[in-house]
């Protein structure tokens, strides 16, 4: 059997950062060991930069790939999603075209995961062919009791295109019915969806202005303007008087792996309350941070260090085209490190195997361990530039 011998400035194996080590792989990328340097004999392969584990994106919507530069930066997240409603119809080659060269860029930038956000199929064909790992995340939007059969029978069709679409691929990829936000789910919608995806990983964004919390404690604010947008007026919710996340969480109780997404407006005393609820009736809570998108959209970051003190399961996403300036795991590590200095060790480890376990794919992928196939990738020592060796 041939092997490849790899060594680098630094090397990650997806815990922490181990010195003087050589790692051996198979020529196809399954784990043989980890050596030390003096045990590692010749032809060993040396690299300028961090040996790591490929990259989980745990957050993405590869289907708005062709939004690239349609919505300027920093239009706040109301108009933002204003925007993304009324603007992402476009020619079906074009659609396609994006999604493709968004895909091949993920891959080519060591992402070999993503958990990936859909209303449509669109991206089905891509991924069927695709080197990457797909938790397929088939997202509702239902504001209504009304329309929540319906609504959901719709999005049931789309996960099963995309089901049978993956169905002959090798990699195991999976498909789940999700809940967009908490302005966008009507309660028996909500209802409906904790029944279908008992133990399943499914994600929602949380917490992305402080809109989200006034809707609910109040019944208005600006998310009003974007229910105008679907012939609503007022708000389709009920008035809880409490946060958000206070107030959708607990319609979940089937022991989920919930990922709340981007959480850049949530305070401490709602991730106490989050986590002890999660605790409680057994759900999994993931934070999932987009730390590009935050600032694309509302020129901000989340508080990493809060998640961090309060030992919350963090992994990392880059979320589309249409709020991003590029699809690059390596980009949403460089930018915590360097404006909040988070420390790069935890960092990778959010990138890795925190994200391989997010999505029960740990056995696989997320660290350097004998017969795991996790991918294996360089970054630059400025972590500007990153590369798949394997």
């Amino acid at each position: 059997m041939a092997y490849r011998k790899f060594r680098a400035t630094q090397l990650f194996d997806g815990y922490s950062f181990r010195e003087n080590k050589v790692l051996i792989t198979t020529t196809d990328g399954f784990i043989i060991d980890l050596i030390p340097e003096e045990d590692a004999g010749e032809n060993v392969e040396d690299y300028d930069g961090i040996l790591s584990p490929g990259f989980i994106n745990a957050h993405c919507h590869l289907e708005l790939s062709h939004l690239r530069d349609v919505i300027p930066p920093h239009t706040g997240l109301i108009e933002f999603l204003c925007s993304v409603v009324t603007k992402r119809n476009f020619p079906r080659e074009v659609i396609d075209e994006a999604i493709c060269q968004a895909e091949n860029e993920m891959y080519e930038k060591g992402i070999v995961a993503v958990g990936d956000i859909g209303n449509t199929a669109d991206t089905a064909g891509v991924k069927s062919v695709s080197k990457i790992r797909w938790q397929n995340f088939v997202e509702v939007l239902s504001m209504t009791d009304a329309k929540a059969s319906e609504e959901l029978k719709h999005y049931t069709n789309v996960a099963e295109k995309l089901s049978q679409a993956l169905k002959d691929s090798p990699l195991p990829h999976r498909t789940a019915l999700v809940p967009h936000a908490p302005y966008t789910i009507s309660p028996q919608t909500f209802q409906q969806l904790n029944l279908s995806t008992k133990g399943q990983v499914i994600s929602i964004h949380n917490q992305e202005h402080p809109a989200e919390d006034e809707l609910y404690q109040t019944g208005g604010g600006d998310y009003l303007k974007l229910f105008k947008i679907f012939g609503i007026d007022g708000s389709p919710f009920p008035v809880t008087g409490k946060s958000s996340i206070r107030s959708v969480l607990p319609y979940f109780n089937q022991q989920q792996t919930i990922l709340l997404v981007h959480n850049t407006y949530m305070p401490e005393e709602d991730v106490l309350w989050a986590n002890e609820y999660a605790n409680k009736i057994e759900l999994h809570l993931v934070y999932c941070l987009c730390p590009s998108a935050n600032r694309y959209i509302e020129n901000t970051l989340p508080n990493t260090q809060l998640f961090q003190q309060k030992n919350c399961h963090l992994v990392l996403g880059t979320d589309s085209y249409s709020s991003n300036w590029q699809l690059s795991v390596a980009e949403e590590i460089r930018v915590l490190h360097t404006a909040q200095q988070i420390p790069l060790e935890s960092l990778l480890q959010m990138a890795t195997l925190n994200g391989a376990k997010a999505f029960r794919w740990e056995k696989d992928l997320g660290s350097f361990e004998k017969g795991k196939m996790p991918g294996i990738v360089l970054l630059s020592p400025d972590l500007k530039s990153v590369k798949r060796l394997l």
